[in-house]
């Protein structure tokens, strides 16, 4: 979907610079016109040569070309563009994006910009956690910005954590699938997004169930496809509400987050939500049990065994199967290790679902933590089987069926 978009691609002075020539062969490769703003810095790292030569235009980097006059419109470029992407992008630019410190063209070309802003931020995990910079990504998000990070980085001390760029070809296809969404008439004219005027509710991720003021039970859901449902439905025009367990993940400004801890706080949430949603998509993984009583201590290690009675926790998905109405739809999840579909198909009556997302621990690779997923999707229709693919592209999937009933 990016061909025949034009794209201006913004560099700024990262090691992780050289990065932007598979960035402009991936969007070209897709169909995109890309144009080249750098920054002086940006310049230290790629030479304007290399990157105008795989563009098959000038590179931007000063006000002004010429010195008899000619300059560079910052406006212009913000008319012509699709999309604006900074990537890499330095801490340094995020605080005058942030702030508004035009000191260079790339900056006054965002500050002009008029269509969506990708940014992928590039810098040492420590620069990354410093509070100004964590401050200027939100204010970022607050204005609508897409902010593109890598799911962690691997350091020279061998400590894993954000802030190093996001890969080429996933900030490439990040762009495809935005532009999948925004569908045109013969006019040019942005057409309705399928879910616009939808309501949408989500949750994402574990809930943590307290046994004493340091220990929980809980699971190893990192709520990456739950989030991905969020997006993909926020892109394609929802009004997402997402309740998220204890997961550190951002999400797009637009999308309402909730976040919670324990299952009882998950219900009051979701419950309350649901009453005003067309869609509840349940993903999280819901703790099943908690301790019946909560130590106000820590407990010691004061004998050889420990005995802690559990009671059973709200069945989400069925209390909202419970309250749904006629013009609702419910998606429910199932993670199962065995008798993978029958359980599932049970699962599907008992919590009045329209359909089932299911997935099985028996396919490595696909469940908690990791970037892939292998889905199938049961209805009273039937089912139907998809195959691994990156859970972004899974969530995709999903919506296109719950478009269907609709």
């Amino acid at each position: 979907m990016l061909q025949g978009k034009k794209i201006v691609l913004g560099i700024t002075g990262s090691i992780a610079a050289y990065k932007a020539c598979l960035i402009i062969r991936g969007l070209i490769k897709k169909g995109a016109e890309v144009q080249v703003v750098i920054t002086p810095a940006g310049k230290e790292f790629i030479t304007p040569i290399t990157l105008s030569a795989l563009t098959h235009k000038p590179v931007v980097s000063e006000f002004f070309s010429q010195r008899d006059g000619t300059w560079n419109s910052h406006v212009d470029l913000g008319l012509w563009a699709d999309a604006m992407l900074i990537a890499p992008c330095t801490a340094s630019s995020l605080g005058k994006m942030a702030n508004g410190i035009a000191d260079n063209m790339l900056i006054t070309t965002y500050l002009s910009m008029k269509a969506p802003v990708f940014i992928a931020p590039a810098m040492d995990l420590d620069m990354y956690k410093h509070p100004s910079t964590l401050q200027n990504i939100k204010t970022l998000q607050k204005f609508g910005n897409h902010i593109i990070e890598a799911e962690s980085g691997f350091l020279a001390s061998g400590l894993e954590g954000k802030g190093r760029m996001e890969e080429p070809d996933v900030i490439v296809d990040i762009l495809d699938r935005f532009f999948e969404g925004q569908k045109e008439n013969a006019n040019g004219q942005q057409l309705p997004q399928d879910l616009k005027g939808k309501k949408v509710m989500l949750t994402a991720g574990p809930t943590y169930e307290k046994i004493d003021p340091v220990r929980f039970i809980g699971n190893y859901s990192s709520g990456k496809m739950g989030f991905a449902l969020a997006e993909e439905c926020f892109r394609r025009g929802a009004e997402v509400t997402l309740i998220s367990g204890p997961v550190n993940r951002t999400c797009s400004e637009g999308i309402r987050r909730i976040d919670v801890e324990s299952c009882e706080e998950m219900y009051l949430a979701a419950v309350n939500a649901f009453s005003d949603s067309d869609v509840a998509i349940l993903c999280a993984a819901v703790a099943d049990f908690k301790p019946e009583t909560i130590a106000k201590e820590k407990i010691k290690r004061e004998k050889d065994d420990l005995v802690i009675r559990l009671q059973p926790t709200h069945d989400i998905a069925a209390a909202l199967g419970g309250m749904k109405k006629v013009n609702q739809r419910i998606i429910a999840f199932a993670l199962e290790t065995n008798n993978e579909e029958a359980n599932a198909e049970k699962k599907l009556k008992k919590k009045n679902a329209d359909f089932i997302v299911l997935n099985s621990t028996r396919n490595k690779g696909t469940t908690f933590g990791s970037d892939e997923n292998k889905i199938c999707i049961i209805s009273a229709q039937g089912k139907k089987n998809f195959d691994k693919k990156p859970k972004t592209e899974v969530a995709r999937d999903i919506v296109n069926e719950l478009v269907n009933i609709l």
